[in-house]
């Protein structure tokens, strides 16, 4: 087998076995067993469609309908310590792939997407 593609099944493995995916695991299996977490996200979902719906039809501008969204959105965590631990799971998790994905794209571009070209931000280049 290829070993660019053996260690990247290696990777693979390594990102399920971290502790950011089980914690984004546990949190959806407690998120997805919590019924009031599941009507407060039926609920956001219909609101989005509405706005989405109100924002095509002209009826709110899409500056207005993202902040809506956004309040909404603040609501639902602020009502549901459930879904709030299960986005900041997910944000977790999200930051580490993404931080492997910068490293893969570093030694497959040569460029740093952190860097600012001022080495006095970081110290100079690697």
């Amino acid at each position: 087998m290829n070993e660019v593609i053996e260690k990247t099944r290696e990777l693979g493995e390594l990102i399920q076995q971290s502790e950011e995916m089980k914690n984004v695991k546990n949190a959806e299996i407690l998120q997805e067993n919590d019924d009031k977490a599941q009507e407060l996200l039926k609920e956001f979902n219909m609101q989005r469609m509405n706005l989405a719906r109100d924002m095509q039809n002209n009826k709110i501008s899409r500056e207005d309908a993202m902040k809506k969204n956004n309040e909404a959105f603040d609501a639902l965590l602020e009502k549901s310590e459930t879904i709030k631990k299960y986005i900041d799971a997910k944000k977790d998790f999200d930051s580490l792939v993404n931080q492997v994905n910068q490293i893969l794209n570093f030694y497959i571009t040569g460029q740093d997407p952190n860097c600012t070209h001022d080495c006095s931000t970081c110290g100079g280049c690697h």
